[in-house]
This record gives structure tokens, sequence and C-alpha cells, in this order.
């Protein structure tokens, strides 16, 4: 029997909740690449209930305990002392999610010496050391794109809220004014403008093929180019570096995954680059921005808006200079734990599991380290490997 250890983010102040906004989610038979849901023999949950806090405990509690296993599930990892801490050692698999994670640095894999799978219940597994988990023999799994989607559509959104300037006419509402000339003073249309993708991976694509209704012009740069009749299909303009991009955009939306090609990447200088007035959605990791230039550039009006789902580090203290600074449209690194998008990565970790412990092969798109041997066909990676652009070439 193994021990489990699961690291989500804390239950609502208010307490799990009784009830939800919907009764149901509409379901979905397939990926928009083609690719299959998660097929676990069984779920544990209702699609739509809140699973990625302690209590949700992605469905899984009562389905390992039933089958003799310990599970600990916190959302205590920070410290020396720590649940997450204390329990490591003796830990067989490690469960988290991108937006709660669980660190495991080099030094925590060496202190947990029968750890033997680590599983991201979702997409991106930049809090796992990869390289001390593929000398160790160590399994790394995550739950390819099963919330995509959820992140695409939190990305548009925020395009939206950042050039109608929706957050200014919103607080107006709230505090019972109505004037509207200070509502409008910084609201356009985002049609006509020039919107370019860093990164088209799963996401960076779904963001185009969302974007691309409004009537924006549309580039991207990628270390693989995409098809040309894709290119075509959405009038997209290829740029060999991000450099080059963002000289000719209005709005830049990152989704490339943190590496030490990407760490820092937009800093002074390359904002500086951009034109006056720049919009950026980076719902990637939040180290990809330099965060002091990001402030600086939206108090010169350098940038007129920076909107994220990511900080850094995570969680975000009280005092950090994102939550404060002008023009932007900051969430808590909600957009990929939407309750559609909990329902599919907690169905994937439960499939990871019971092929774990039924020693089936886990499907090849959710591995990323398998037992000692790096993979990389989860997530996309920038700088690692081909990206998903290439690999989805290769599956068509």
């Amino acid at each position: 029997m193994a021990k489990i250890l699961i690291v989500l983010y804390p239950d609502p102040v208010t307490g799990y909740p009784p009830e939800y906004a919907r009764d149901s989610i509409p379901p979905i038979s397939a990926y928009p690449s083609g690719a299959t849901l998660p097929t676990p023999k069984d779920l544990g949950f209702i699609p739509g209930q809140l699973l990625g806090c302690v209590s949700g405990n992605l469905g899984l509690k009562d389905w390992l305990e039933s089958e003799g296993h310990t599970v600990v599930i916190t959302s205590d990892k920070e410290g020396a002392d720590s649940v997450f801490e204390r329990e490591l050692p003796d830990a067989d698999v490690v469960i988290s999610q991108p937006f709660w994670p669980a660190y495991l640095t080099a030094d925590r894999i060496a202190k947990a010496a029968k750890l033997q799978l680590v599983i991201t219940a979702g997409i991106g597994s930049d809090h796992t050391d990869l390289n001390a988990a593929n000398e160790r023999g160590i399994t790394v799994a995550e739950v390819t794109y099963s919330n995509s989607i959820s992140v695409a559509e939190h990305t548009v959104m925020q395009v939206l809220v950042l050039v109608r300037d929706f957050v200014t006419q919103h607080q107006i509402s709230v505090n019972g004014g109505w004037n509207i000339a200070d509502a409008v003073s910084r609201s356009y249309d985002l049609e006509a403008m020039r919107v370019g993708v860093f990164a088209a991976g799963r996401i960076g694509r779904a963001v185009i093929e969302r974007l691309a209704p409004f009537g924006v012009r549309l580039s991207y740069t990628d270390r693989f180019r995409l098809p040309q009749e894709y290119e075509e299909r959405y009038g997209l303009t290829f740029h060999e570096s991000i450099n080059d991009l963002v000289k000719e955009i209005d709005v830049l939306t990152v989704h490339a995954p943190l590496t030490e090609e990407t760490r820092g990447l937009l800093n002074h200088d390359l904002l500086a680059s951009m034109p006056r007035g720049a919009y950026i959605v980076n719902p990637a990791r939040g180290a990809i921005a330099d965060r002091d230039a990001i402030v600086r550039a939206l108090e010169s009006g350098q940038l007129a808006g920076y909107a994220g789902d990511v900080w850094d580090p995570q969680p975000a203290p009280a005092d950090h200079p994102w939550r404060t600074m002008p023009h932007n449209a900051m969430t808590t690194h909600t957009s990929g734990t939407s309750l559609s998008g909990q329902a599919r990565y907690a169905a994937g970790t439960r499939e990871i599991l019971e092929d774990w412990f039924s020693r089936s092969p886990i499907r090849p798109e959710y591995l990323i380290v398998e037992g000692g041997g790096y993979k990389g066909t989860g997530a996309h990676s920038y700088a690692q490997h081909p990206s998903e652009a290439e690999a989805d070439q290769d599956a068509q």
C-alpha cells in the first residue's frame, strides 16, 4: 500500500459549498485536437463540484482509502514545519496543482526516499525539479490538455477587460457613480488591433482561434512554425523572435513555460521596444515578467495595461506591487481551475493513479519524466523540446 500526499488550495473562507450556481456542466466528448478526455474507471465526484481545495480532495480520498492507501491532504506547504515538509520523507506519491504547487526541489526530492510518482493535477510541472526526478527514476506526469481551453478563455477575457477598461467601469458602478466620461476615457475597441501570441502551443493556438473572430490582426512567434494552411486560415504573421514580434503589436499574450530562456524575458528593454500603450496578458508564469519593470512601464504609460493570472512568488504576498499597480486586471491563478477544468484534471489524475497501481502504462501524452527517462511530451516546453505545434503537426 502507498502513502499519497496531496497538496491542494484551502477551502473557501465561507466553507465548502453546500450548493453551486449551476446544477451541471456541459459534457464534451473530445478535446479540440481530437485527443480523448481522461478515462478513469470511476470518478468519485460529480462534475461541476469544487475539487481543487482540501475538502474537494480531487474526488480521490474515499477511493484511495478504500483501496488501503494512506492519504494525507493539506494546504499547508510553506516552511520547515509545514504538513507537506513533515509528510514528504515517506510519501510514495505527491499530487499538487500549478495554482497551489508543492515545490519539489532537488533538496526535497533527496529527502523523499520513497517517492516514486509526482502528478500535476492540471498542466505545467515546473514546480518539480525534472532533472532531480530523472536522476532518481521518479515518474512525473500531468493531465495534458485538461484545462488548456480554460486558460485560453481566461486569456481572451483578460484581453477584453484591459482594452475596454472594464475594471474601471465596473468599479464606478459598484461605487454608485455614473460619470460616463470617466468610464470610457481609456476604453477602446479590440477590433483591428494587432495581437501577438508568444508560444503557439495548445493554449496559444486556442487563443488565436478565439480572438480571430474579433477582427484582429494576428501574429505569433514560436520555436517551430505552424503549418502554412493554419497561418492562412487565421491570417497569421510569423516572427522569428519575441523581440521582433513585440515591435509591431498592440496586445501581447504569453503562453511559454518558465525556463532559463524565458525567465525575466519581459524586461525593461523589451517593454521599451513595444509601441506606447500596448497591453500584456500573461497566463503562463509570473517570473517570465520582470516584476518591477512591469510596474514602471504601467506608471510611465509605456504599457496601457497588464493582466495576468500568475505571480512570482505564489501565493503572492499582500504587498506585492502587482496588486496595486495602475491599470492592472490581475487574478490569483484561477484561469485553469474553473469547475469545468477541475472535473477534467481530477479525472485525469485518477486515471494516472489507476494505471500506476495496476502497473498499466500511463498514456504517453501525460508523461513528463518516465521512471528515469525525460519524455517532455506533456505541456508545451518552449526551450527544452519541440513545441506542441510540431508535435500536433506530426499527429496530423
